[in-house]
Formats: structure tokens, C-alpha cells, sequence
């Protein structure tokens, strides 16, 4: 198969609007709803579940070392503490992406950035959540004045830099876990690799 052609079959459109019979809430919680879509999918009517999601943001910050801020933050669905980047969700549906990561660099670790570029964009769950997260690269970092006050799991989050190739390290090795620290730095490996 062409590589032409991989793309073509990868990228296909969803299903045609008329294919949905009925979206309805099926549980609203505190952080996330779950709403049940059914739908026509060829010969047969499908129930599907699913979190309802607006979309989040990550920001893989770089000093001038090529070091990467880490933040370690506790996950109740998994019980454990990750290393994570800044991430966050958008504050409403259609927020700039770029203006949400800006945001959340501030408010999770006290740095703003001279220098944004996209780095990549996926589906952390598609089984399960509509959930797209925005990843950017933030460069030229210096400390922000504004003191933001930190509430739940984000007033114990610890940051730490580490050096890019010991990151990409520790994914490789399956040491770090949180996929969108994985995406990015993999994304980035990549995207160093092909430019040379």
C-alpha cells in the first residue's frame, strides 16, 4: 500500500449526522458527564456510552539546558503520582487552545514563554472519551509575578527539570506513564529525528 493511501484510509470522516438517533445524558458528575449515543452503524442500532469532553491542553515546557519541566501530581483513578506536564482542560468549549496553554503554564508552574509552536494533537481514549488534547511546546521560559492559588491535587504537585534524553529514556523504559508526556516527548524525538 502507498503511503498515500494509508493516509486516506487513516483519515476517513465519522458517521453521516443523519446516522445519530438520540444523545442524552446518562450521568452528570462532579468533573465529567457521560452521555449515551444511539446511533445507525450499517445494518444494525448501536448504544454506546461515553465521558463527554471539551478538550485540554499540555504544555511541554524547554529551558535553554533541553530540559523538560516535570510536575508530579496524584491520579485518584490510578492511585498513584505521575510525572505529568502542565496540562489542563479548556475553561469553556471553543477556548483558544493557545491561550488555554499559556494559562495553564502560569497557574500549574509559575512560567510563561516567549516562544509557542503546536507539537501534536490525539484522542487519549476514543473507546471511551471524546477527549482531544492540544500539545505545545513552550521555549524561552521565565518566572511569572502572579501567585496562583493551588486547590486539590494541584496544591501538592512537585516540579522538577530533567534532561530531554533522560525523559525519552524513561519512556522508552516504560518508567513514565502519563500518555501525554509520552506523546510529546515521543512526538518531539521524532520530529528532532526527522529535521536532523
Amino acid at each position: 500500500m502507498a503511503e498515500n493511501e494509508f493516509f486516506q484510509l487513516s483519515d476517513q470522516p465519522g458517521l453521516d449526522k443523519e446516522a445519530e438517533i438520540s444523545l442524552e445524558q446518562a450521568f452528570v458528575g462532579k468533573v465529567w458527564n457521560v452521555v449515551r449515543k444511539t446511533f445507525s452503524f450499517q445494518d444494525e442500532v448501536l448504544v454506546r456510552e461515553y465521558i463527554s469532553h471539551r478538550g485540554a491542553v499540555a504544555v511541554l515546557a524547554l529551558n535553554d539546558k533541553d530540559e523538560v519541566l516535570l510536575m508530579k501530581q496524584y491520579r485518584a483513578p490510578v492511585n498513584a503520582f505521575l510525572f505529568e506536564m502542565p496540562a489542563g482542560l479548556r475553561d469553556f468549549d471553543g477556548e483558544d487552545d493557545l491561550v488555554a496553554a499559556k494559562r495553564e503554564l502560569a497557574e500549574e508552574a509559575d512560567y510563561e514563554a516567549a516562544d509557542w509552536a503546536h507539537l501534536h494533537s490525539f484522542y487519549t481514549t476514543p473507546g471511551s472519551s471524546s477527549e482531544i488534547i492540544e500539545i505545545f511546546i513552550a521555549k524561552e521560559l521565565s518566572k511569572n509575578q502572579v501567585q496562583f492559588d493551588r486547590t486539590g491535587e494541584e496544591r501538592g504537585m512537585i516540579p522538577i527539570w530533567v534532561p530531554f534524553s533522560q525523559v525519552l529514556e524513561a519512556v522508552m523504559d516504560s518508567k513514565l506513564k502519563s500518555p501525554t508526556l509520552v506523546v510529546a516527548v515521543l512526538a518531539l524525538a521524532a520530529q528532532r529525528n526527522k529535521n536532523g
